[in-house]
C-alpha cells in the first residue's frame, strides 16, 4: 500500500495534457498538502501546549507572547485546518458532480466519505484545546446537539465524562486530536491514493 502510495505522488510519467490547470486540478493531493502542513505544525505545538483545564489556555499565551514565531505557527496551523477542510469538501463535490463515486470507484468514494467525517471530527477536537471561552461553549453546543441524535447521549458520555473542560474530557480530545485522528486519516489517504492506483484508468498516466 504505501508504495502505491508513493508511487501516486511520484508517477513515473505524466500525459501532457494532465499538467493542464483546471477548477478541480489536484484538489485531494492539495488537501493532503495541507494535512501534512498540519501534521508538522501541530508536532512543534505539542513541545509547549499543556493539556490541562489550568494550564492550557496559559500555554497558549505564553507560545504566543514569548515564544519567538510562536503566534505564526499557531497562525499556521489554524489557517492549514481551514484549507484541509475546504479542499477536502471541494474535492468531495467534484466527486459528486462528475459521477467518480460510481462502480468501480464506490469502495473509494466510501474510504473518502469517512475521510471527511473524520477531517471535521479532527477540527472539531481541536477547537476545544485552547480552553478560552469561545472553545468552551461551542463544543458545549456540539455536545448538546450531539445529545440529541440516536446514540448521542453514550457517545456524549464517552467524550465528556465529567463535562466540557473539565481534565478528562479534555484529555481525551487532546488524544483524539493529536493521534488516534490524524493517524485514521494517514492510513485512509494510504488506502484512498492505493485505490486510486488499483482502479486502473482514473487518471489516463496510471
Amino acid at each position: 500500500m504505501v508504495k502505491e502510495f508513493l508511487k501516486h505522488l511520484f508517477p513515473r510519467v505524466v500525459l501532457k495534457d494532465n499538467l493542464r490547470l483546471t477548477y478541480t486540478f489536484c484538489l485531494g493531493g492539495m488537501a493532503f498538502t495541507a494535512f501534512s502542513l498540519l501534521l508538522a505544525s501541530g508536532m512543534l505545538l505539542l513541545f509547549y501546549y499543556q493539556p490541562s483545564p489550568d494550564k492550557a489556555f496559559g500555554s497558549i499565551l505564553f507560545l504566543e507572547s514569548s515564544v519567538y514565531g510562536g503566534r505564526y505557527l499557531r497562525s499556521l496551523h489554524r489557517l492549514a485546518s481551514h484549507f484541509f477542510l475546504v479542499l477536502i469538501f471541494l474535492h468531495t463535490l467534484r466527486v459528486i458532480l462528475t459521477g467518480a463515486y460510481q462502480k468501480p470507484r464506490h469502495l473509494n468514494w466510501i474510504v473518502g466519505f469517512i475521510l471527511l467525517c473524520l477531517s471535521v471530527f479532527a477540527a472539531y477536537t481541536g477547537y476545544l484545546l485552547p480552553m478560552d471561552q469561545l472553545a468552551l461553549w461551542a463544543t458545549q453546543t456540539g455536545m448538546e446537539l450531539l445529545n440529541t441524535a440516536y446514540f448521542g447521549g453514550m457517545i456524549r458520555d464517552i467524550l465528556v465524562p465529567d463535562g466540557v473542560g473539565q481534565s478528562l474530557s479534555l484529555l481525551r480530545f487532546y488524544v483524539l486530536h493529536i493521534v488516534l485522528v490524524p493517524l485514521a486519516i494517514l492510513l485512509l489517504s494510504f488506502l484512498h491514493f492505493y485505490r486510486i492506483r488499483k482502479n486502473k484508468g482514473i487518471l489516463p498516466y496510471l
